[in-house]
């Protein structure tokens, strides 16, 4: 069998130790109407380090059977909501802090008693 490598999302994560169920969706055309159909399948998927959180982006590759149902084995996370959340709370914190300091040094001693 050929080395297969597909791009889907993980939709079930923490139910089961080491493993998180991705599912991978494909366009298909329709013979006869000519319709385009989305079609998707639920990949059992092994995280080593239980990495992974609902609503990732991820690459999985095939690998040898590590369970009765576990053929895919994570290659890389390309998309993480959650971490993308948290650096973009992380920056609007820091733009904060350095504004506030920018802020407290420029105002005079008075207006910095009366501010607190």
């Amino acid at each position: 069998m050929p080395p297969m490598a597909f791009t889907g999302l993980v939709t079930k994560v923490g139910f089961m130790s080491k493993t998180a169920t991705v599912t991978v969706s494909r366009w298909v055309t329709h013979p006869r109407t000519g319709k385009r159909l989305e079609r998707s399948k639920k990949y059992l998927t092994h995280d080593e380090e239980n990495q992974l959180r609902q609503g990732d982006t991820v690459l999985i590759r095939n690998c040898p059977p590590i369970s009765a149902r576990k053929r895919f084995t994570l290659e890389r996370v390309l998309k993480s909501p959650e971490t993308e959340r948290d650096e973009m709370h992380a920056r609007m914190a820091q733009a904060a802090s350095s504004i506030a300091a920018q802020s407290s040094a420029t105002m005079p001693a008075e207006q910095l008693a009366t501010a607190n």
